[in-house]
């Protein structure tokens, strides 16, 4: 009997995503634990409406981070792709708003950035495992 085995991403890229996976979790328990002071890092005025947002994106963030995380070998392939279509779905939206310059540029520019390189990775891992 074949077991059905995703197949393992090359070890700078295994480190990476595991980097990416941990890195979501610190991200989401930070916006949950002291939303206001990360939109604040983002030079973001905070308001209610925009804290709560803000928990909710954590809660998104740690359930990313931690299926991929503890997911068997042959799920976390459905872990970074779910992962990448949030980040592709993330970045384009802020490419919009920063084209469309009603964000502070500073704080579209992190927020794209930091979107954009999760997206990148996920990426990578995508077309590394089509072909």
């Amino acid at each position: 009997m074949a077991m059905n085995t995703a197949p393992a991403p090359r070890p700078p890229l295994a480190a990476a995503l595991r980097g990416l996976a941990v890195g979501r979790i610190v991200l989401g328990a930070a916006a949950i634990a002291a939303p206001r002071t990360l939109t604040a890092a983002f030079r973001i005025r905070a308001t209610p409406e925009l804290t709560y947002m803000t928990r909710i994106f954590g809660a998104r963030a740690i359930a990313l981070g931690l299926g991929y995380l503890t997911a068997p070998a042959a799920e976390r392939p459905r872990w970074q792709r779910l992962s990448l279509l949030v980040d592709i779905i993330d970045t384009s939206h802020g490419t919009a708003h920063l084209a469309r310059g009603d964000v502070p540029r500073p704080a579209a520019i992190a927020m794209v950035a930091m979107t954009g390189s999760y997206m990148t990775v996920g990426a990578t891992r995508l077309i590394r495992d089509l072909h």
